[in-house]
């Protein structure tokens, strides 16, 4: 066979030309079994054998399919991250993520999200940007009887990691919003009960990413796919399609297809965009294998006609562009819904509660009247469909608790990911730096008049949309005096809407851990002093010499 032959052969893995080999240990692993597969396993071989009978290709590779990554050792620093193998890493407990599919709980889901945290997980739980809930130190033995308590009132931890459709993103306040012209929650529960645990989509190149809202309250341009609200001139309501975005190390903003879509055709055009992912998505090398990779090799028009020709069997009707929103919304306060009752949006810090404060969340929402709490993309949480009666009552005793509804704009807009506490792939901690900086900064900053966004992450993954924030922090080590500390690489000005972009990288502008305090505050300050009237924080790293961002 010629070397152009053995070429055309390999490919790049894509299913649809029938590049099937050779295949990497990843791909192997899901040929080999079905992921889903891994579920029968831990209920009657792992969960009864401890952590030491798990099969390391389940335990690496197909567990994820069901909610469960091993969590780092404690007591192994940053530089050992990328230097030990996996097994060295691993801990022999678990980070289990729970799906909140449009992020909206009742209260007996709440209250089993709680019972969960507190009898199986050492009272651990954080809100994450993905709407989920993560648990830790979680034991194999105990899943099954996870999997019952959650399963009882409608949760799930299927796919909600893995190489498949993960969880979906939706407004916190659908079918509340009095802003609202469709609600969405309708579309993902059809998406998530026809193709959540689906076989044929069980299998992709890399994860999926998925969000769905009438509003511009979720991250729709760093989504492999979103669907936001739009008014066609000629059909009326329905949603403008975005597709190919991803962060990480190759960051990459979704991009518009053209195209509107009615709201009863939205699962259709969802299960046809992951098609063409499974079908010629890359899978050859695993750090291609997003679809942001595809769209940006065929360029949208050929996205397009691929997902209308081979997929759909119908063309999409064409629409302009919408407006842009100026930024996202985050809910938070006091706000009226559309039947007259009122939700109120709060700020746990960086996304960290506990399986304690969940439970008595849900004391107060019963107290209240309330019927549903929210998660937010931004690691919030609202508390849903409250008598005006009872609102100021409802915000005193949230007060109480430590979730404040009227937070400084530093609690507001700071959010962290998990980081070396628990996850493997990191380098610095940022949970703990995180909180620290807000408290530092509410108290040497108070005159803050508007939200700044500071993402903090613990490696390059941005698993906390690092490159969107106003202040991206990504962890690194450092060298300081001869020997290495926990730092970050700084970006600055990212952003959404209207401000939509990456944050500018300067030339070895990084900053220590210990000196991030007086960085955030120096920054903060003379952009305070040096601002047009109310310039965006983002516009004004933009305008300025690189001397006054250091």
């Amino acid at each position: 066979m010629s070397t152009a032959t053995r070429g055309r052969a390999k490919g790049q893995g894509q299913w649809a030309l029938g590049h099937r080999e050779p295949l990497n240990p990843n791909e192997q692993s899901k040929k080999d079994d079905n992921p889903l597969n891994v579920r029968s396993r831990i209920e009657n071989v792992y969960a009864r054998g401890g952590f030491d009978s798990i099969d390391p290709a389940d335990l690496r590779g197909r567990f994820r399919w069901w909610g469960l990554y091993t969590q780092r050792r404690p007591g192994i620093d940053g530089g050992k991250t990328a230097v030990l193998e996996p097994h060295e890493l691993d801990d022999e407990y678990f980070m289990l993520r729970i799906r909140i599919d449009g992020g909206q709980l009742s209260i007996p889901q709440l209250r089993a999200v709680a019972e969960v945290s507190t009898r199986f997980g050492r009272d651990s739980a954080d809100v994450t940007d993905r709407q989920n809930v993560q648990l830790h130190w979680v034991r194999v033995e105990d899943v099954p009887t996870i999997w019952r308590i959650l399963e009882d009132v409608g949760l799930s931890t299927q796919e909600a990691c893995g190489d498949c459709p993960r969880v979906i993103l939706g407004s916190p306040v659908a079918g509340v919003s009095e802003q609202e012209l469709v609600d969405a929650r309708p579309l993902i529960d059809a998406i998530t009960s026809r193709y959540i645990g689906d076989r044929s989509l069980s299998n992709l190149p890399r994860k999926f990413k998925s969000a769905i809202s009438w509003l511009p309250d979720i991250p729709y341009e760093c989504n492999d796919i979103s669907f936001l609200g739009a008014v066609h001139p000629e059909h009326g309501p329905g949603y403008d399609l975005w597709v190919g975005g991803g962060l990480s190390t190759n960051p990459m903003l979704a991009v518009r297809m053209g195209t509107w879509i009615a709201p009863e055709r939205v699962p259709d055009v969802w299960a046809a965009v992951v098609s063409v992912f499974r079908d010629y998505g890359y899978r050859r090398l695993r750090n291609r294998a997003r679809l942001k990779f595809l769209i940006k090799d065929w360029g949208i028009e050929r996205f397009r006609q691929v997902v209308e020709t081979e997929y759909l069997g119908y063309s999409l009707p064409d629409l302009a562009p919408p407006p842009v929103p100026e930024r996202l919304e985050d809910h938070i306060g006091v706000h009226r819904q559309r039947n007259g009752k009122f939700y109120i949006g709060v700020a746990p810090t960086v996304g960290r509660v506990s399986g304690t404060l969940l439970a008595r969340l849900a004391d107060i929402a019963e107290r209240h009247g309330a019927d549903r709490v929210s998660a937010t993309p931004m690691q919030k949480l609202l508390l849903l469909d409250v008598p005006e009666a009872n609102v100021a009552a409802a915000v005193a005793d949230l007060a109480e608790l430590g979730l404040v509804a009227d937070p400084s704009p530093w609690r507001r807009a700071t959010m962290a990911c998990t980081g070396i506490e628990f996850c493997k792939l990191a380098i610095v901690d940022t949970k703990d730096r995180a909180t620290a900086l807000v408290g530092e900064l509410e108290r040497r900053v108070p005159e803050l008049d508007t939200p700044i966004s500071i993402h903090v992450n613990g490696c390059p993954n941005a698993c906390a949309r690092t490159q969107t924030a106003d202040i991206g922090l990504k962890g690194q080590l450092m060298t300081v005096d001869g020997r290495q500390v926990p730092g970050f690489q700084v970006h600055l000005g990212g952003g959404a809407g209207v401000h939509a972009g990456f944050g500018r990288k300067l030339r070895g502008l990084k900053v220590t851990s210990a000196e991030l305090d007086d960085y955030v505050e120096r920054l903060t300050r003379r952009y305070l002093a040096g601002r047009k009237a109310t310039e965006p924080f983002a516009e004004w790293v933009v305008r300025v010499e690189e001397a006054e961002l250091r």
